[in-house]
């Protein structure tokens, strides 16, 4: 299952490359969420398998049959701040819809007046 969830963080972050290097910009946003999910994906994939694990706040079990914590609070709060970063970005991206009618990068780069 580990090997599963490794080669999936490497499809997405192939991906999200892949968008990211694109000619648009809605493009470009698209692959810097999918690279948040894909970092959460990684962290996940690199953390214990809660299954079958004791919740740390009993403190009925032993250490070895707790589960880690940490990797869900590091989830969580990558998700609050990639939502935060998403609307910023789909923000950015509707204003710059309004004021150019174009979402093309090698149209944005072009001076106005030059």
């Amino acid at each position: 299952m580990t090997l599963l969830t490794c080669i999936m963080v490497g499809v997405i972050f192939a991906a999200a490359t892949y968008m990211m290097l694109g000619r648009e910009l809605k493009g470009v946003c698209m692959g810097v969420f999918l690279m948040g999910h894909g970092a959460n994906l990684a962290i996940i994939a690199t953390s214990r398998s809660p299954i079958g694990r004791e919740p740390p706040v009993l403190g009925l079990a032993r250490i070895s049959e707790l589960a880690d914590p940490l990797p869900q609070a590091l989830i969580l709060t990558a998700i609050v701040i990639g939502f935060a970063v998403q609307a910023f970005l789909l923000t950015l991206l509707v204003i710059t819809w309004r004021r150019s009618r174009t979402l093309q990068l090698a149209e944005l780069a072009v001076e106005e007046g030059a």
